[in-house]
């Protein structure tokens, strides 16, 4: 009995207690989950064109963000440096089409999956090649983030809001809009949707996969370039920020494969839900809770609902 008062009684009782912790803590985990879900867009864009979870989504975040930090350090100024990493990642979306998905187009979807691989290993390779190996400090001044914190006194405790934060989760949310209405509302979003459903269908109609292609694979690279930098200011840039970008798996798994507002959703359930677990239920089973609790969530998930909240159920006759 005193497990299940400490498990489930005891943080609601600690919640009750301590008003202005859970508004801390919930404010937290929304930054986090807003970020989780512009990373997640990413992946969805890539897997609604191509039907192929881009693995090498994570590591793309990283590498654009060393990229914009690695011409800042070579006396680049930032402005320049950021639109020359926009054009990087332009350039990668053209090879990526011409030497990864056109010879493989037909084949079967693990083929394509297990080519994310290899592109995740030599932009890896490529990347310590350029800029080596150690952990780079994101260029926030020279980008005009703010920085400080405000204190809000809320419900009879302080509480604190970090400005990178507040802007993170800002330019994170217009950038969620912005793509939700452009793959909504123009012809590009409708040739998008078109080539989804179906690749032949499309082609039918005088769609060029090629170019879809190319646009959702730059598309996904400013989503990773905008992703990293927000990381990037958090904790640093380096190889490692690519686990972070994983975590949009978990989200994926909540939202569905192919919903946009499923990875908005999904984001912020992972986001609010494995800050809310480390702060209350962490010091019970001795801390480490946010990094596993968004693969306890999803693995739920794909056991009773795996076509996620959003997702479309699949039904195959035989």
């Amino acid at each position: 009995m005193d497990i299940l008062y400490k498990v489930f009684i005891e943080p609601f009782v600690f919640m009750g207690e301590a008003p202005d912790l859970l508004i801390q803590t919930l404010w937290e985990g929304l930054v986090s989950g807003v970020l989780y879900a512009l990373i997640a867009l990413g992946f969805v864009l890539i897997f609604k064109a191509s039907g192929v979870f881009n693995f090498a989504q994570g590591i793309m975040v990283v590498f654009s963000a060393l990229t914009l930090v690695g011409l800042y350090e070579k006396g680049v100024p930032a402005f320049l440096a950021l639109i020359l990493a926009v054009l990087v990642m332009l350039v990668l979306a053209i090879v990526v089409e011409r030497v990864v998905l056109r010879p493989l187009v037909n084949q079967p979807d693990i083929i394509l999956f297990m080519a994310t691989f290899g592109l995740t290993y030599f932009l890896i390779g490529f990347g310590e090649l350029i800029f080596g190996g150690n952990p780079k400090e994101m260029i926030t001044d020279a980008l005009f983030l703010p920085q400080g914190t405000t204190e809000l006194d809320m419900l009879g405790g302080m509480v604190r809001f970090q400005h990178l934060d507040i802007a993170a989760a800002v330019i994170a949310s217009i950038m969620i809009a912005l793509l939700a209405v452009f793959f909504s509302k123009t012809r590009v979003g409708r040739a998008l949707r078109a080539v989804a459903d179906s690749h032949k269908a499309a082609l039918s109609v005088g769609i060029s996969l090629n170019q879809i292609w190319v646009i959702v694979w730059f598309a996904a690279g400013i989503v990773a370039l905008v992703a990293g930098i927000m990381w990037g200011a958090r904790s640093g840039v380096s190889f490692s920020l690519q686990v972070i970008a994983l975590k949009a798996l978990p989200v994926l798994i909540l939202g569905g494969f192919t919903s946009i507002p499923g990875a908005i959703i999904g984001g912020l359930i992972i986001g609010i839900g494995e800050k809310l677990g480390e702060f209350y239920w962490g010091p019970l089973v001795g801390g480490g809770v946010e990094t596993w609790l968004a693969y306890v969530i999803a693995l739920l998930f794909l056991l009773y609902r795996p076509q996620g909240l959003f997702g479309e159920k699949i039904i195959e006759r035989i």
